[in-house]
């Protein structure tokens, strides 16, 4: 079997979803790369989190072609693949349709800085991917949806490191991180930032959001240069 470990830690990672409150039904997907072997492990689409295994995760190449595993590979792997292509330090990507996150996508609204929770993980505003064309859609659905994420984060100059998610207007959130257990985490802390964001606007319409210099404070104290935010060698 190819890839034994990370095939179990993209299950683990997969059943992390449901059991952090991210996902109803088959709703959401994980993957991570391999970039020495250049092999991509995905969700197999459909299947129930209950029925998952390390065993049934599915083993693809960078074009989207299945190598290993005897079910259909989730319907957002070229998604999953045109990030890949276009992110190449990220090792994990998470797709759900989780509550808050879309509501902010269906809504078409960045999610605003407005504290530092969010400034913990995201170096400005979450952004919103504008909505595929009727073209795009009946083209190549999945892969354009890719497509438009690079777009919003290169027409923007928008670091992907440092703003590890979006949402795309209409659907919802996608994550990533270095590994698919960080893009995972990144996926609760977006759901738990959109939240709050819907809460602060509730409270106060008029709101405006938080100074740039604490965002800089924030981010910087785990991820900057000079980080000293938690212990030696622990990540988030």
């Amino acid at each position: 079997m190819l890839l034994p470990e990370l095939r179990k830690r993209v299950y683990d990672a997969n059943v992390a979803l449901p059991q952090h409150g991210l996902v109803k039904f088959t709703w959401g997907n994980v993957s991570a790369i391999d970039r020495e072997v250049g092999y991509i492990v995905i969700k197999p689409s459909g299947v129930p989190y209950e029925k998952l295994s390390p065993e049934n995760m599915v083993v693809t190449d960078l074009d989207g072609r299945v190598v290993e595993g005897e079910l259909n590979p989730s319907s957002d792997l070229p998604t999953h693949v045109e990030l890949y292509k276009a992110f190449p330090k990220i090792g994990g990507v998470v797709h759900t349709h989780s509550t808050e996150a879309v509501g902010w996508a269906q809504a078409g609204r960045d999610i605003p800085f407005y504290g530092t929770t969010h400034a913990d993980y995201f170096y400005g505003p979450i952004p919103a991917a504008r909505s595929l064309t009727e073209d795009e859609i009946n083209r190549a659905y999945e892969l354009e949806t890719g497509s438009v994420i690079i777009e919003t984060f290169r027409e923007r100059d928008i670091d992907p490191m440092a703003v590890p998610g979006v949402t795309v207007r209409n659907h919802g959130p996608f994550t990533w991180g270095k590994s698919p257990e960080e893009a995972v985490y990144h996926s609760v802390v977006l759901e738990e930032v959109a939240k709050m964001a819907r809460f602060t606007e509730q409270i106060n319409p008029r709101v405006e959001p938080a100074p740039k210099y604490l965002m800089d404070k924030h981010y910087l104290r785990k991820h900057g240069p000079n980080a000293y935010y938690g212990q030696k060698g622990a990540s988030h």
